[in-house]
């Protein structure tokens, strides 16, 4: 700030938030005898229209070239003010706010004084670092229009729609052979019982005709370079062996196949060949071999390996024989990286089930008649491998009591999962009516922690569960589940009651945690976005930006977040294609200029900065030995400023020299 600071500062009462608590009043009066501040003022809610106003005024009347706001967290209303600031026509850069609330008011409830004092030094810090604030405006980046989405379930198919709808490209990626994702699985869907296929396929349908929508089934994202607007996104499709473009999805392939391989669709309830397709619903409807199972795959592998000597006759050919199309070939990998440059990411990965052997006091992986819930879907569906009448895993009978145990491995810390997988209690009502559809005279047990249905017409629908009988709920936790003989038993504990329960049953059904996908964080590295403590991927503001990651340009959806229920997955993928739509209806972006910036005279080029920065910002020109940074993919995180060891790299607008000035304010007795 070259002419001379002419400073206002404006403090939030929030309501009692920090009036409450911190004398307003006195911490306006004190700011009126720091040098450079000219107007200090309160104001009930600074953040409505009118205290905005207040602001707008005074920068006009008083002809402020610097603001202080004290009010709550910047990540709240910074923006606000810096907007409110630009239209009285200062740059909205000279704004800068005093967090007390957040780290004055609200931890120090109990110490009105003490509050006081330390929102008076925060204040007087803020007006030193504002003083030495520069002018910025925001710079221009190219917008690439067009999309990438990572999972094809759900939540993936309705944001590739509705961003296809509007007019934009979308190439939509699944690890996969079909799209689809869980939702698949299901029997019915809660609590108005729908076919989840007949909700499902018919969008499928339009994904794989929409002509604005590149479908890439079996494939993984392998590398992101660039930047908001502007991405180079590496993919790989793997070997399928199979000419996606020929095959006609006959199924003789399938019938000839001699191999007996674990049916990942039916949860391991049926055997697959390992030339196979994902269901009869497959969207596309084309067949894949599975490496891992192939023999003759196997055997051309240890060929060029050098580990047999090749056959002048195949080891196994009967689906290249049977194949009218000529779509099969197991000679050679069909592997191949494809490049596409979009300029947003939607990431869609979904969720995995907790698996069972991590929960051996449940007999989980033991005890074949201990399955998890989307295993008991199978068997409930229709279109499942018994065709809708649960039948036992371990004998074909169909059985007689399903004793369903609720919170297996969620809000549990010591199987690391302390949250709550939030849709359990609702499935597992709906699987015990379905049950009780295809079995009358069977009984169901549900043991609970307690039962959580917060949805629209989910308490209805639990309380009509209840109702019709035959099920009976018991409060407590299942403490073991073990074989004996043909029956498993369950130990467990009527809390209601005070009296322990031990039931002999014929099927155990574990609603498992849900938990994130478990290549999900080599994703995230690749996308440089963050994931939390559990692993699902972070968003940059849980309530102001809750479909945002910290990475411009990358947006997440469902319950690659964390657990949701398919209509909120679905409400928050449309929300994220309405930031990519928002982005593509600009002719180009606005960057925040609040980044970091290299003194070329005195770095060293050490490279401390390169390797501590998150968002692969910085590089090291080799011929001028020096750091430098990339704007554009820079978001301002100051992380490469703390550790460069000669000063030479600093983010705007919080220096070095900023820095210290506002140490010394805080570190002087008041």
């Amino acid at each position: 700030m070259a002419e001379k600071p002419r400073i206002g500062v404006f403090v939030c009462h929030c309501g009692l938030n920090i009036a409450g608590v911190v004398d307003v009043k006195r911490v306006a009066e004190e700011a009126k005898k720091l040098d450079g501040v000219v107007f200090s003022t309160t104001y009930v809610f600074m953040c409505s229209e009118p205290g905005q106003k207040v602001v707008e005024n005074a920068i006009k009347e008083h002809k402020l070239n610097g603001v202080v706001i004290a009010n709550c967290s910047p990540s709240l209303h910074e923006k606000t003010f810096r907007n409110a600031a630009a239209r009285a026509g200062l740059n909205p850069y000279r704004v800068e706010i005093a967090n007390i609330r957040e780290q004055v008011s609200w931890p120090h409830e109990h110490e009105p004084e003490i509050a006081t004092r330390k929102a008076i030094a925060v204040v007087r810090a803020t007006v030193e670092r504002v003083k030495n604030n520069m002018t910025y405006i925001p710079y221009e980046v190219p917008v690439t229009k067009a999309v990438l989405i990572i999972g094809g379930g759900i939540a993936g198919i309705q944001a590739a729609l509705d961003v296809a709808d509007a007019g934009y490209e979308v190439y939509l990626v699944e690890k996969s052979p079909t799209i689809g994702g869980k939702m698949l699985f299901l029997s019915e869907t809660f609590p108005t019982l729908d076919c989840p296929q007949c909700i499902e396929t018919p969008k499928m349908t339009d994904v794989s005709q929409h002509p604005n929508i590149h479908l890439m089934t079996y494939s993984e994202v392998e590398s992101v370079e660039g930047y908001l607007g502007n991405f180079n996104v590496k993919i790989k499709r793997k070997a399928s062996y199979v000419d996606f473009d020929k095959c006609t999805g006959c199924t003789d392939c399938l019938r000839v196949c001699p191999v007996k391989a674990p049916n990942e669709f039916d949860r391991g309830l049926t055997k697959r060949g390992a030339i196979y397709m994902a269901n009869e619903q497959a969207v596309p409807l084309v067949a894949v071999v599975d490496e891992k199972y192939c023999i003759e795959v196997n055997f051309q592998k240890r060929v060029k390996a050098g580990k047999v000597k090749p056959r002048e006759k195949p080891v196994c050919s009967k689906c290249v024989e049977v194949c009218e199309a000529d779509a099969i070939n197991l000679l050679e990998s069909n592997e191949k990286i494809v490049e596409v440059k979009v300029g947003a990411i939607i990431v869609a990965t979904g969720f995995e089930l907790m698996d069972m052997k991590k929960l051996p006091e449940y007999g989980g992986g033991e005890v074949p008649d201990v399955i998890d819930a989307l295993a008991f879907e199978r068997l409930l569906a229709p279109s499942g491998p018994t065709a809708g009448v649960p039948k036992r895993p371990s004998d074909g009978k169909i059985p007689k009591s399903v004793v369903f145990v609720s919170c297996a491995g969620s809000r549990d810390p010591e199987h690391g999962v302390a949250y709550c997988s939030r849709v359990c209690c609702m499935y597992l009502a709906k699987q015990a009516m379905l049950y009780k559809h295809a079995v009358p005279d069977g009984r169901a047990y549900n043991f609970y922690i307690d039962i959580r249905s917060n949805g629209k017409g989910y308490e209805e629908f639990v309380q009509r569960v209840r109702e019709e009988g035959d099920l009976i709920y018991l409060r407590g936790k299942v403490s073991k589940i073990f074989r004996k003989g043909d029956k498993v038993v369950v130990w467990g504990a009527d809390t209601l009651t005070g009296q322990k329960v031990e039931i002999e049953t014929d099927l155990v059904v574990l609603a498992t945690a849900m938990v994130p996908p478990p290549e999900i964080k080599k994703l995230a590295a690749k996308l440089r976005i963050p994931t939390d403590e559990y692993g699902w991927l972070s968003e940059a503001h849980l309530k102001l930006r809750p479909l945002e990651t910290v990475t411009a340009g990358i947006f997440i959806a469902g319950a690659a977040q964390f657990p949701k229920d398919i209509t909120d997955t679905v409400s928050q993928a449309s929300g994220a294609a309405a930031k990519v739509l928002t982005m593509f209806s600009q002719p180009k972006l606005k960057r925040e200029p609040i980044v970091a910036e290299v003194d070329t005279e005195i770095c060293a080029g050490c490279g401390l900065c390169k390797e501590q920065c998150a968002y692969d910002a910085i590089r090291i020109d080799e011929k001028k030995n020096i750091s430098v940074v990339n704007e554009a993919l820079c978001e301002g995180c100051g992380a490469c400023a703390a550790v460069c060891p000669s000063g030479a790299m600093r983010l705007r607008n919080l220096t070095k020299k900023q820095v210290i000035e506002m140490i010394e304010v805080l570190t002087e007795n008041y």
